[in-house]
């Protein structure tokens, strides 16, 4: 199982030049990928451009840019731009989004996700491959033919350039894991417990990839402390309203889980380190890792975090 890390909104605010630092020096101490994710905060396509060089074993990617409000078009458009920026291989990660926030928000229709998804897949992968749509659906319309950014120095001797980028998607109920497993290389969940990644989650797209091994990249907030109850207590407030959200509340249910607070990784070493065996012995491929808490609590929590390898 990889360890990767998220950077950016689902750590808390923080300036973009303190993002770049961070993951860069989770890079230089061997962290396998380096997540952005996609809030009402900065945007992780562009935040991401401005990471810069990065060493080449390092994966970037987001979890996840909500999809409903971007046109295929214009996704891929500014994917490949941002893995042309990078000179670095991209990978994808989209959602369909909370409900709630697509529908207030942008006042755009949430019905149907699993459909949505599967037409926005069939137009996406091909103009990530630089091929011509010619698309009429019951959601998109695209007609049109991606001219693929020039890579940077990343993209090798020959000038060809970057390989087309790799698409998870945020995928939780079964009909849209079902959806992943076949037109995705797999998913990203977050805070979704052992037990559901080993029963639902795993065997369902799994099952749906067909002769594939899809990956599996489980996200969680973690925080290596001596004080797991008071900072269970501040995790459990702070997000209390994402336990509340149906998507996430349906997962924390087939948990058994009360709140956001039962599925954080917490303790001290010999804890967290027993918390990931149960994921990656749930099937998990990878592990997306937020270190929460105060500034303190992230720095030892994220020095240790990069002592484990995977």
């Amino acid at each position: 199982m990889r360890i990767g890390m998220a950077f950016g909104d689902v750590r808390g605010p923080s300036p973009l030049p303190v993002i770049t630092r961070q993951i860069h020096e989770a890079a230089a101490a061997g962290v396998r990928s380096a997540w952005i994710s996609d809030g009402v905060g900065w945007d992780a396509l562009t935040a991401l451009a401005a990471v810069g060089p990065v060493p080449p074993g390092l994966e970037l990617g987001t979890a996840v840019v909500p999809f409903p409000q971007r046109h295929p078009l214009l996704l891929a458009r500014q994917v490949l731009t941002t893995q042309a920026a990078l000179g670095h291989p991209l990978t994808l990660g989209i959602g369909a989004g909370i409900a709630r926030m697509v529908e207030t928000m942008y006042g755009f229709p949430t019905t149907r996700p699993a459909a949505r998804l599967r037409e926005y897949l069939e137009v996406l992968h091909p103009l990530l491959q630089g091929k011509p749509v010619d698309h009429h659906g019951e959601y998109y319309t695209a007609v049109a033919e991606l001219t693929r950014p020039t890579a940077g120095p990343g993209a090798g001797a020959d000038g060809v350039g970057l390989p087309a980028p790799s698409v998870l998607v945020a995928a939780l109920g079964p009909v849209m894991l079902k959806v992943a497993g076949e037109l995705a290389a797999g998913t990203v969940t977050w805070m979704t417990g052992p037990r559901t990644l080993g029963e639902h989650v795993v065997p369902v797209i799994t099952r749906a990839a067909g002769g594939r091994v899809p990956r599996v990249v489980a996200g969680f907030a973690v925080c290596l402390t001596s004080d797991e109850d008071a900072v269970r207590a501040r995790f459990g407030a702070e997000f209390a309203l994402a336990g509340q959200v149906p998507e996430y509340r349906a997962m924390l249910d087939r948990e058994g889980a009360a709140g956001p607070a039962d599925v954080l990784l917490v303790g001290d070493e010999a804890a967290i380190a027993k918390q990931l065996d149960r994921i990656r012995d749930a099937g998990a491929t990878d592990v997306m890792l937020a270190p929460i808490g105060t500034a303190d609590e992230q720095r030892r929590t994220t020095e240790f975090l990069s002592t484990i390898g995977g």
